[in-house]
């Protein structure tokens, strides 16, 4: 049995079917946080990693043998120029000043004997009083005793310059390291180092840049000198300023780099020996620059490019020239204008038509 559906009821389901449409829903506006396009001076930086080292490093070693009887420091101390760090015994070595003093002593009577015979023989020979040959004896016996006193005064020379050996000064201003050798024990003539001293003020910093800079900095040094600034191993905390005060006299092939050391004054001895640090070398400055966060600098199939942020809270991706990032600071040639506003974080979710919503500034 067929079944029908009332006219009523049919009428009804097709007005529904096609009633008006459903309002489409408006595009939620996107949070972002933004920044401003500022007009500045920017310091053209050439950035490295570095290690401190010492101006000057020495290996203290004993020139006198014997046993070590006094250390004049701890380790670790700073020690100035002349000051006494080691003693060794000098008791042998006095004997030996003592000893040659006397030959001395004996050697020089023994020529004042030897050169009167020859004055009293000079008298004699004239007067026909002895012979030629006896007279050019003691005359040859003088200049041995003579001989024999110059001998006697270079050793007693040389057992003085043993005695001070003795003695250990500090050879320069700087701060001692470990002890090698402790009271007591015995040293050897150059044998191994006692104590290094490394000088700590001033220091130098190496560090190596491209050989694409060294035009650059050779250019820029032969104006002025060039500032070179360090700071913590992660970039957190500045440490010193110093200026560039080495070029290497080559480059090293195998890495396309070029050795440099700045000086620095380190009367605070902030910077230490073997310490790694960020150096920065300025080699010139851009006056009234574009400044943007590096953050808001995106890069499409079509280059860089950022979002400015329009009247209305409408976006633009407008393509922009990037000359250098530096310390998180683009530097934008072209593409912006300063007092513009740029978004630096949710760029992900904008497009041309996108609304956004300001939740912070950077």
């Amino acid at each position: 049995m067929k079944r029908f559906i009332p006219i009523a009821a049919f009428t009804a389901l097709l007005l529904a079917a096609c009633g008006p449409d459903k309002p489409k829903p408006v595009d939620e506006a996107v949070p972002v946080t933004v920044a401003t396009v500022a007009q500045k001076d920017i310091p053209i930086e050439i950035r490295a990693i570095g290690t401190v080292q010492p101006m000057s490093n020495v290996a203290v070693k004993a020139l006198a043998g014997g046993q070590l009887e006094r250390v004049g420091f701890r380790e670790g101390d700073e020690v100035r120029k002349g000051a006494l760090i080691f003693t060794i015994d000098p008791r042998p070595y006095k004997a030996m000043v003592a000893q040659a003093e006397a030959n001395l002593a004996r050697d020089e009577a023994q020529l004042r004997n030897a050169e009167a015979d020859a004055l009293r023989y000079q008298t004699l020979v004239k007067s026909d009083f002895v012979t030629k040959q006896d007279y050019d004896k003691f005359t040859a016996a003088a200049e041995v005793a003579r001989a024999t006193v110059a001998a006697d005064r270079a050793a007693l020379d040389n057992a003085r310059l043993q005695l001070s050996y003795c003695e250990i000064r500090a050879p320069m201003d700087g701060r001692t390291g470990d002890l090698m050798v402790h009271a007591g024990n015995l040293v050897k003539p150059n044998d191994v180092p006692l104590v290094t001293i490394n000088q700590v003020a001033p220091v130098y910093v190496q560090f190596s840049i491209p050989e694409t800079n060294l035009d650059q900095v050779r250019a820029q040094r032969s104006l002025s000198d060039l500032p070179v600034a360090v700071s913590t191993k992660d970039g957190t905390t500045p440490l010193a300023t110093g200026k560039l005060s080495f070029i290497d006299n080559a480059v090293d092939a195998t890495t396309g780099t070029i050795s440099l050391k700045g000086t620095f004054d380190n009367h605070d001895r902030k910077l230490w020996p073997g310490q790694f640090v960020n150096v920065a070398l300025r080699v010139g400055k851009r006056d009234g620059a574009l400044v943007v966060p590096a953050q808001a600098i995106q890069t499409g199939q079509r280059g860089q490019y950022v979002y400015v942020v329009k009247e209305g809270n409408a976006v633009e991706m407008r393509p922009v020239s990037v000359a250098m990032t530096i310390d998180q600071q683009t530097i934008v040639d072209r593409g912006l204008k300063p007092g513009e506003t740029v978004v630096t974080d949710g760029q992900l979710r904008l497009s041309q038509k996108s609304h956004v919503l300001v939740k912070g500034k950077a």
